[in-house]
């Protein structure tokens, strides 16, 4: 019996690890449609794939790591010939959402992100700062192998680290929304929500296609999303805005036109993380004041009741 147990738990784990895998995997290739080849590198302004891999973490634990290896081995393989020196990558590419799970947990963050400690401690613990790993080593390894002149080392590590930061701040903040998505059973709200939808359709083309540098327009549409919807309307408004920039940005459209690459990579990546510390933290925020509110209107019905019980007369006794 015991050991049936232990098959058992051992094909759940193995289950998990392949679909992680494959998560990362099929993300991935759809990453690599809005390439960028900088100084000769290839770099993406939005890798899903480490924001699957830290939400994956978050779900199951350290378990499932084997599944973020093999899920950036298969890419690398179905890209080009694996070497040696890919090991590298592959590894920094599994430590660095593990040190982002590690650091997150260290502080105490809920993956229900109720508090606005846990959406700082997202952006930093969990994005910006493990992400130098990834970015060191698979930058440092290009150099070091001979595909990429050193002298354009700085550049293709930002677009790397800030690519992979923003699938941090993207991709996990959505993967939890829709892990809670549920229909509004207040359907007064459903009006304000398609409104919400028709804005951003109308909104968002014409502010990162525009000639006029119109990007500013985004900042309100997120706001709206973050401090009405909070988690489930700021992060796949921060996705649809961050994923039509890129779009403009690679087809030098609008406000991105008439710049190298390298400066159309600053200002993409500049909206891109600007939008997505604006609507995070907005509806971090909002999620604490609400469940402030309702322990604190809990407390107040608790008091109520304590004080009519106290203030009920004795029953007299016959």
């Amino acid at each position: 019996m015991v050991r049936t147990e232990e098959l058992r738990r051992l094909a759940e784990t193995l289950l998990r690890v392949l679909a992680v895998a494959a998560a990362y995997y099929a993300t991935a290739r759809v990453g690599l449609l809005q390439r960028i080849v900088l100084e000769g590198a290839v770099v993406t302004p939005l890798w899903l794939p480490t924001g699957v891999a830290v939400t994956c973490l978050l779900w199951m634990g350290l378990r499932i790591w084997p599944g973020i290896a093999l899920g950036a081995f298969m890419l690398i393989e179905s890209i080009g010939p694996f070497s040696p020196s890919d090991l590298a990558i592959v590894a920094a590419n599994t430590l660095a959402p593990v040190c982002a799970y590690l650091l997150l947990r260290k502080v105490g963050f809920r993956i229900e992100m109720d508090r606005l400690r846990d959406g700082v401690a997202l952006v930093f613990l969990g994005g910006l700062l493990p992400i130098l790993l990834s970015a060191t080593v698979g930058a440092g390894v290009l150099v070091l192998t001979g595909k990429l002149a050193w002298s354009v080392f700085w550049p293709v590590w930002a677009a790397w680290w800030t690519g992979d930061a923003m699938g941090v701040l993207v991709g996990t903040p959505l993967l939890i929304a829709l892990s809670r998505a549920r229909l509004p059973w207040n359907t007064r709200r459903w009006p304000e929500a398609a409104a919400l939808v028709v804005t951003a359709v109308v909104i968002t083309p014409l502010a990162t296609r525009s000639a006029l540098a119109l990007l500013f327009l985004v900042f309100p549409l997120l706001t709206w999303a973050a401090l009405r919807f909070q988690l489930a309307g700021a992060a796949p408004c921060v996705l649809f805005v961050s994923v039509l920039g890129i779009s403009a940005a690679t087809d030098h459209a609008g406000p991105f036109g008439h710049h190298t690459l390298f400066e159309v990579m600053v200002n993409l990546q500049a909206l891109n993380g600007s939008a997505a510390l604006t609507a995070l933290l907005l509806a971090a925020i909002v999620t604490e004041q609400k469940s402030i509110r309702r322990k604190i209107e809990q407390a107040v019905r608790d008091l109520t009741e304590v004080v009519e019980h106290l203030e009920a007369p004795p029953r007299q006794e016959e």
